[in-house]
């Protein structure tokens, strides 16, 4: 290296031979630094991507999110998702995301694939797949009329439990380049988080629907209430690991007094559900063969839930019909409970507005009140939990506003498209369970 002395008598370094090595190197060091930034944001972006999947358990949901989140991490302009068969040879759903409403318009009618040409690959030979030129490959198919054009292709399997569940497909990024191995990837690493939330998924929908049957086989069957029309629904919480206490029960009397019931047992388990099995059966033996008002059946529960069982809490309202002079009576009481519901033929529709009494198991030596309401011929009585109005977000008084205004609304149709558009209106939040019954007195009494 050349060398001169300065003045003070020291070496002085001559760099200028040098520089454009340092330049280099300084570029090199750039580059690296850039790419580890990109690598750096694709993680964390992944990262978000595996959360975001992760975070939903209903199945349709997540196989279109898995589609989203891809398409997001490479940027893709089209994606979709295939679901196998039971034998695995060919597509049985296809789940296409990011086209227009207009290329869905010049789609109608088309068949969705069935894992032909390079969308067989993938089913074929289950390992990624990535193509530059479509058109060019061997084993392209051509697209059908009105399909978009479509360039690059990236193909990942997902497997779930071993087993290949169906196969993500996305094509064109939207910087027109080709996919690269960092695309597949964060698309590969993806699609492994991918197979577990999908398992999860049908775990749940397997959960869901066992504790719904479970659910549903505590619940009666509506005996023959005549001259009355009857209907009743129950609709379990959003959450499936949740099994409800919710209720709904009617039985005649021997006298002819048609009894309904409808409560809430609190918590949201096993227990609840037990409890809820328990209390409906203690009510309906002590209403049946018993001409006890209503106020006295809900005290008379207290009691004996008091004396035999661990501490319950619930809600319950139960009501009498009987004929009267001119139409029906209605006679009811409430444990905690939202009131009856009652829709008139001629359009009108009112809350019976009492206060409620405490829930069970809360005092049960303190009394309890009866109120009565003149039914008209043709009234219906609807009976609800509150699963049906509650929601954290809105006062429950606009959760009652909204199926009374529903219920008036339908007030002339027949009475399970009145007691359903009532069920469906549902301004609760879905994650509390559900039961509505609904009586409807005959035309004339």
């Amino acid at each position: 290296m050349a060398t001169s002395e300065t003045d003070n008598g020291h070496p002085h370094h001559d760099l200028t031979g040098r520089r454009p090595a340092l330049d280099a190197d300084l570029d090199r060091l750039g580059e690296q630094l850039a790419e580890f930034a990109r690598t750096q944001e694709r993680m964390r972006g992944l990262l978000g991507a595996i959360l975001a999947v992760s975070g939903e358990l209903d199945l349709p949901v997540v196989l279109r999110r898995i589609v989203t989140t891809a398409m997001d991490l490479v940027g893709a302009r089209y994606g979709a998702l295939g679901v196998l068969d039971e034998d695995g040879t060919e597509l049985a759903e296809f789940i296409p995301v990011g086209l227009t409403e207009e290329e869905r318009e010049r789609l109608a009618g088309v068949a969705l694939p069935h894992g032909r040409g390079l969308l067989g690959l993938l089913i074929s030979d289950p390992e990624p797949l990535r193509v530059e030129a479509i058109a060019e490959h061997p084993q392209a198919a051509r697209f059908p009329p009105g399909h978009p054009p479509m360039h690059s292709l990236l193909g990942v399997a997902i497997t779930v439990r071993g087993k290949v569940y169906g196969n993500l497909y996305l094509t064109d990024r939207g910087d027109g380049a080709a996919f690269d191995a960092a695309d597949e990837a964060v698309v590969v690493a993806l699609a492994g988080a991918a197979g577990v939330a999908i398992d999860n998924a049908r775990l749940y929908g397997q959960v869901r629907a066992g504790a719904e049957q479970f659910q549903r086989l505590l619940l009666p069957s509506l005996p023959d209430l005549s001259p009355f029309d009857s209907w009743a629904v129950y609709q379990p919480a959003a959450d499936p690991a949740l099994l409800g206490g919710d209720w709904y029960d009617a039985l005649v009397l021997p006298d002819g007094t048609r009894v309904m019931i409808v409560g809430d047992v609190l918590g949201h388990d096993v227990r609840a559900a037990a409890t809820m099995a328990q209390i409906r059966n203690m009510l309906r033996a002590l209403a049946f063969d018993s001409d006890a008002l209503p106020s006295e059946l809900l005290s008379r529960l207290d009691r004996t839930l008091e004396a035999v069982t661990e501490p319950t809490m619930a809600t319950v309202c139960v009501a009498r019909i009987a004929p009267c002079e001119g139409g029906w009576s209605l006679l009811w009481s409430s444990a905690g409970h939202p009131p009856p519901l009652v829709v008139t033929t001629d359009g009108g529709a009112r809350l019976l507005g009492a206060e409620a009494d405490l829930p069970i198991g809360v005092d049960a030596g303190l009394a309890r009140c009866d109120h009565r309401h003149a039914l008209p011929p043709g009234a219906t009585v609807l009976m609800f939990t509150d699963g049906l109005v509650e929601h954290p977000g809105r006062d429950l008084d606009e959760g009652l506003r909204i199926i009374t205004d529903v219920a008036a609304a339908h007030a002339g149709k027949p009475l399970e498209a009145l007691a359903r558009a009532v069920a469906d209106a549902r301004p609760g939040d879905g994650h509390d369970d559900m039961a509505v019954l609904a009586l409807r007195a005959p035309a004339e009494s």
